[in-house]
C-alpha cells in the first residue's frame, strides 16, 4: 500500500513504509513543462558561484558533515544499509567538492539550477527528463532484483535488498535515495518536459522544502521558460 498523486498522466508514489520508517519526511515536486535546457548562462552560474563562496566562508572541511541536516541523511541511509560514511547523499556530496575548492561547472540549465537550490537551501535536489520516464515513479525499498545504469555507464548493477531507490516500471531512477542517478533519464540540453524533487528530512520542515520548492520552480520559469506545478508531499 502506498501513498499516492497523479502529475500529469503518470502516478507518483511513496510506498507507506517509506514514511513509516522516515515519518518526518517532505518531498518537494516540481513538474515543468515546454522548458527550454539548451545553452549557459552567465547570471545563472554567478549565482551559483556565489553560493559556494558563502559555503566556503562559513563552514569547514573539518566539521562540515555535523551539520543536523547532513546528520539526519546520514542516520537515514544507516537505517536501509547505505554506508554514510562511503556513500553521501546529494548535498552533503555538493558541499564537500564546494569545500574542497571544486567550482561546479555547467552542466545544464536544469542541472546548474537544482544545485544552485541544494547549495542554498541545504537540500538534496534531483531531477528526471519526464519523456525518458516508463510508466510510473515510486520511491520505495529495493527487492535487490531491479536493474540500475549509473549516469554515465552501461553496465547493469543492483541495488542492495532494502536499498531507498526511486524507480519507474522498469529499472532503478537513483540509488541509495539520492545518491546517484541513472543514464536513462538524465537531463540534456533537449529536455524538454522533467520532474524535479527536493527532500527533507527534520530538522528541515515541510515550510522548509515548500520554500526551497517554489524558489526552484520560478528559476525554472526565469531560466528554462515553460509552465509547471508543485506539490509538497508528506506523511500528514
Amino acid at each position: 500500500m502506498s501513498g499516492f498523486w497523479y502529475i500529469g498522466i503518470m502516478r507518483f508514489s511513496i510506498d507507506r513504509n517509506i514514511f513509516a520508517t522516515f515519518p518526518g519526511l517532505h518531498l518537494g515536486v516540481v513538474e515543468a513543462r515546454g522548458i527550454d535546457n539548451a545553452g549557459s548562462s552567465t547570471e545563472l552560474m554567478e549565482l551559483v558561484r556565489a553560493q559556494q563562496e558563502r559555503i566556503r566562508a562559513t563552514m569547514s572541511l573539518g566539521s562540515y558533515s555535523e551539520d543536523p541536516r547532513f546528520v539526519a541523511w546520514q542516520e537515514a541511509y544507516g537505517a536501509f544499509g547505505g554506508k554514510p560514511k562511503k556513500y553521501r547523499c546529494s548535498v552533503e556530496n555538493l558541499y564537500r567538492m564546494t569545500l574542497e575548492g571544486m567550482d561546479l561547472r555547467h552542466i545544464n540549465t536544469l542541472v546548474d539550477l537544482y544545485n544552485l537550490v541544494s547549495l542554498k537551501h541545504k537540500l538534496p535536489v534531483g531531477g528526471d527528463d519526464l519523456d525518458r520516464i516508463e510508466g510510473d515513479i515510486r520511491l520505495t525499498f529495493a527487492t535487490g532484483e531491479e536493474s540500475f545504469v549509473i549516469l554515465g555507464a552501461e553496465g547493469i548493477d543492483h541495488p542492495k535488498p532494502g536499498e531507498v531507490i526511486y524507480r519507474d516500471d522498469k529499472e532503478v531512477l537513483c540509488r541509495r535515495w539520492n545518491w546517484r542517478e541513472c543514464d536513462k533519464t538524465k537531463m540534456a540540453e533537449t529536455t524538454k518536459n522533467a520532474l524535479l524533487v527536493v527532500e527533507g528530512l527534520p530538522p528541515a520542515t515541510k515550510e522548509d522544502v515548500t520554500t526551497a520548492t517554489k524558489e526552484l520552480m520560478d528559476l525554472i520559469e526565469h531560466f528554462c521558460g515553460g509552465k509547471g506545478l508543485i506539490l509538497v508531499l508528506g506523511a500528514g
